[in-house]
């Protein structure tokens, strides 16, 4: 299995996390980029989670996943998704 394949259930695991928190938990959450680590099957990843946009209406929040290792990390995995401000 690719490296980058290996980092897609983390990945999927960390925007399931994050997307179920309210626009005022994210912004809460957010107020600067947070970075911490996880372990998924013994290995350890690293977690981005960052608010990229604060608009009126709604949030822009990205979930990025790598695992330490260069080249490789200097892209990570990642995914946007919006929470809008209306939504609980």
């Amino acid at each position: 299995m690719a490296r980058r394949d290996e980092w897609r259930p983390v990945l999927d695991a960390e925007v399931k996390r994050w997307s179920v928190l309210s626009a005022a938990q994210l912004i809460s959450e957010l107020p600067d980029v947070k970075v911490y680590e996880v372990e998924f099957e013994s290995k350890h990843y690293q977690v981005e989670v960052e608010l990229l946009e604060n608009a009126p209406e709604y949030l822009n929040v990205a979930v990025s996943v790598d695992d330490g290792t260069l080249p490789a990390s200097i892209v990570p995995l990642s995914y946007n998704f919006i929470r809008k401000k209306g939504d609980s």
